[in-house]
């Protein structure tokens, strides 16, 4: 039997090595085509619900001049961030309820991979910056407005953003930049990274562990880079205290 083992794996890879993916199954809800209703409107409540809660946060904020601070300036990127995570997995979620299917294109499953990491990615480090936001109204309160100026909360939400996008792509590409021969079942609602590493043909731990250890550099480089221009950027203006009240 177990003789047997290496040459099935290896006709198994030969396989799928002489095809090209051309799509995925994704896990389904239920065979039960009334779960499968049930399934669909419960997510579909939901998701309005998320996607109102959300766009009033934006629209309050927008509107009332008094919220026009870092603290809501962040709330406000987190509140997109939020929109877009659940708008990546599940309306599709909800579609193959709807029609009864499973399947979701290669493309469309690169395309959520990347957008899924992104805001995920993204969201972590906009309340990273918002607790540094409290940290520095709590302990420092007479250098809040001197720290937490409109320049600097650019600069750090657009870090946030661009770290994301930067670790979303080395994920997204070294997933994607394998083969597949497991078959194309993804064990998950959607696109997951682990459901798919598990289709890999070959051990894709190293590899993974790579990118995660150098998206963590990264993003760390990013953020003492941000630091480092902040803290310039406070010296020039206790030197001159002129650009501060202009500011």
């Amino acid at each position: 039997m177990s003789g047997d083992m290496p040459s099935h794996n290896v006709l198994r890879k030969k396989m799928y090595n002489g095809t090209t993916m051309t799509k995925f199954l994704l896990l389904a809800f239920s065979d039960v085509r009334e779960l499968q209703i049930l399934h669909f409107v419960m997510f579909l409540v939901l998701y309005l619900a998320g996607l109102m809660g959300n766009l009033l946060i934006i629209t309050a904020i927008a509107l009332n001049h008094h919220l026009h601070n870092p603290m809501y300036f962040f709330l406000v990127n987190l509140a997109i961030l939020d929109l877009g995570s659940i708008s990546v997995t599940i309306p599709k979620s909800m579609a193959n309820s709807l029609m009864n299917t499973r399947v979701i294109s290669y493309s469309g499953c690169v395309a959520q991979v990347f957008l899924f990491m992104f805001l995920g990615s993204a969201d972590i480090g906009i309340l990273t910056v918002m607790a540094y936001d409290r940290y520095v109204a709590i302990c420092q309160p007479l250098h809040y407005e001197r720290v937490m100026n409109r320049r600097a909360c650019i600069q750090m939400a657009a870090s946030t953003w661009i770290s994301g996008i930067l670790y979303s792509a080395l994920h997204t590409g070294n997933t994607f930049a394998l083969s597949f021969c497991g078959g194309n079942v993804v064990d998950q609602f959607f696109c997951d990274i682990p459901q798919l590493l598990k289709l890999a043909c070959s051990d894709s731990d190293l590899s993974e562990s790579g990118v995660i250890v150098f998206s963590a550099c990264l993003s760390l480089k990013l953020f003492c880079f941000n630091n480092c221009v902040i803290c310039s950027d406070l010296q020039i203006r206790s030197k001159n205290p002129l650009s501060t009240g202009q500011a």
